[in-house]
């Protein structure tokens, strides 16, 4: 920062030249104005009557004397706010118009990339425009699409000297994008999760499956999530794991999948970060990651004033893995996992999750654990109105 045109220290300085600014506001640009936006914005919130919610930080609710419910969600200074009330609705904006300039832009139709369509069955979230800017950002708008977005029989691993791309700037811009996209699209969760364990050593095969993702991505970019207008307020999820699914490493993927009611909600495919020894001790990893998943779900749901009483119903195929989280005794082979032994054990017998077991042909969460060789994409429930 400079010193303000004009401004004259008054008597001796005996550092010279070398003078500071003491601000009175944080100014714009810099490092910890971030941050004071945010303080400001809660404490102008919780004035108002919102709590901020300690599932998520950036999501406020309140409760009006009349019974109406608001719920505001912000990010930097882009807010959403939804409630029961358009009367409530509208209070809230005349309370930030007077303590900020604000830009009312009316029914969200886009946000942060994210498309938002409304009908009769729900909500569709999609992103169909960003998929289609990133396609034609890397000239693949004249490619023929693919059917799956990765190889059933592929066995990527980290490229050899003689292989390396010289310059990976490029990659790792696509694969960054390409986790932005999976937001919205899991299917193609479990290749983008393989793609970037090779940001280090990377070749040109390597860059050639991320374009395989792109193609695929071409046959339908509207694709996106429908959150059901007549879906349950019941949670279940799906836990899966490829037990030493990674040819380099041998280390096995976590993933599951979390609905409430048929609307798909959460899900992840990730690498978990210690060997198991057994399938079954990958299973119960995954389980225990579930588990989290769920909980954090459930504080999330009360916050929206949703009560969930009953036990989510959490499905795995492994049965081996369900009997050592409803059965609480010591095992010699399950020692070395004695915390999320305990942490599962806990929270079955809490009543807060029932473990339950289902066949691998009907394990939804496999789709983000391996490749799958063939993948129906004509699903109406997932298909954009504008994509035809």
């Amino acid at each position: 920062m400079e010193i303000p045109q004009g401004f004259e220290a008054k008597g001796e300085c005996p550092l010279g030249s070398k003078l500071v600014c003491k601000l009175q506001k944080s100014l714009y640009g810099l490092k910890q104005a971030y941050r004071q936006w945010n303080a400001k914005f809660t404490e102008i919130l919780m004035q108002f009557g919102f709590l901020q919610s300690r599932s998520d930080y950036s999501l406020f609710t309140r409760t009006t004397a009349d019974g109406s419910f608001v719920a505001l969600l912000v990010y930097v200074d882009d807010i959403l706010v939804a409630s029961s009330s358009m009367q409530s609705e509208n209070e809230v904006k005349q309370f930030l118009k007077s303590k900020f300039k604000l830009k009312d832009l009316g029914a969200r139709k886009y946000f942060l990339g994210i498309e938002v369509a409304r009908s009769e069955k729900g909500i569709l979230l999609c992103q169909r425009k960003y998929a289609l800017d990133l396609i034609e950002e890397h000239g693949l708008l004249g490619a023929k699409p693919t059917s799956t977005p990765i190889d059933y029989s592929h066995k990527l691993t980290i490229a050899s000297d003689d292989d390396l791309l010289t310059d990976s700037s490029n990659y790792r811009q696509l694969i960054g994008k390409l986790l932005y996209l999976t937001f919205t699209g899991p299917d193609i969760m479990y290749g983008v999760q393989v793609l970037s364990q090779f940001m280090d050593r990377l070749g040109n095969v390597h860059l050639q499956v991320a374009y395989r993702i792109l193609k695929y991505l071409k046959g339908s970019p509207g694709q996106g999530i429908l959150l059901s207008s007549s879906s349950k307020l019941q949670l279940r999820a799906y836990c899966d794991s490829d037990w030493a699914g990674c040819p380099s490493t041998r280390k096995s993927v976590t993933s599951y999948a979390i609905f409430i009611g048929d609307s798909l909600i959460s899900w992840k495919s990730k690498k978990q970060s210690v060997t198991a020894k057994s399938s079954t001790e990958a299973e119960y990893r995954a389980m225990s990651t579930t588990c989290c998943e769920i909980i954090w779900l459930l504080f999330l749901l009360k916050d929206f004033g949703v009560s969930h009483s009953d036990a989510v119903d959490r499905f795995c195929d492994n049965q081996s893995a369900l009997s050592m989280c409803k059965n609480p005794v010591f095992h010699e082979r399950t020692k070395h996992i004695e915390v999320d032994c305990h942490f599962i054990r806990e929270k079955v017998l809490a009543g807060i999750v029932k473990p339950s077991y289902i066949r691998t042909d009907s394990q939804l969460a496999d789709l983000f654990t391996k490749a799958i060789p063939i993948f129906a994409k004509q699903d109406e429930h997932f298909e954009h109105p504008c994509s035809s």
